[in-house]
């Protein structure tokens, strides 16, 4: 089961109200205010999903596919911030060689898991919709057309915060990304009794 469908029965309204709080105070509570401007965050995710499609409709084999979503979230995602975010308070107590080890461990790992989710995307396309400011990051809002007409929102929160436009955050249908890994790998390290090397290891097996 998915992160994505593991949520899909949280309460959306009361969801959506609580994790922009606890993103916008835990992820950018203590930053500086930086200079980036809608029409710059509205570039990045234009990139984000010109790449995308340009894989989805490109007809390749799923490994080779794979392969380069995630070299989009390498080029793109803020995955230093998403991986001291998913660690959660666990984060304060690693050692800076343990943090780095986490973070290129749960890199391969996470653009790997999230791949899938976009490889089913195969056939459709995605399009830019628009683009607003939130206190010191962006979201910017875009629509899933499936191949048959559905249609799903997709919104990427985007920020300058390690010094270039990234994007922190996703939210598919309403389901958080950051929080979705947070509970995993909160989950996995419970499993693992609070031995981080091990789940740095085991990230290193699933990436």
């Amino acid at each position: 089961m998915t992160p994505m469908t593991t949520y899909l029965a949280m309460n959306k309204l009361q969801r959506r109200a609580v994790i922009f709080g606890l993103t916008a105070a835990l992820v950018h509570g203590a930053a500086p205010v930086w200079a980036l401007s809608t029409a710059q965050a509205k570039a990045l995710v234009g990139r984000v999903v010109d790449d995308i499609n340009r894989v989805i409709q490109s007809g390749q084999s799923e490994p080779v596919m794979l392969a380069e979503f995630e070299k989009i979230f390498e080029r793109y995602a803020d995955v230093k911030t998403i991986a001291r975010y998913a660690l959660g308070r666990d984060a304060r107590s690693a050692s800076p060689a343990q943090m780095a080890a986490f973070t290129d461990a749960f890199s391969s790992y996470f653009s790997r898991k999230y791949g899938a989710q976009f490889n089913e995307f195969v056939g459709g396309r995605i399009d830019v919709k628009s683009t607003k400011a939130i206190k010191s990051f962006h979201e910017v809002k875009a629509i899933v057309e499936f191949r048959g007409g559905s249609k799903m929102e997709l919104i990427f929160l985007v920020s300058d915060r390690s010094g270039q436009p990234l994007f922190f955050n996703i939210f598919l249908e309403g389901i958080n990304m950051l929080l979705a890994e947070r509970t995993e790998i909160g989950a996995m390290l419970d499993q693992r009794s609070g031995d981080l090397e091990a789940l740095i290891s085991d990230l290193k097996k699933m990436g």
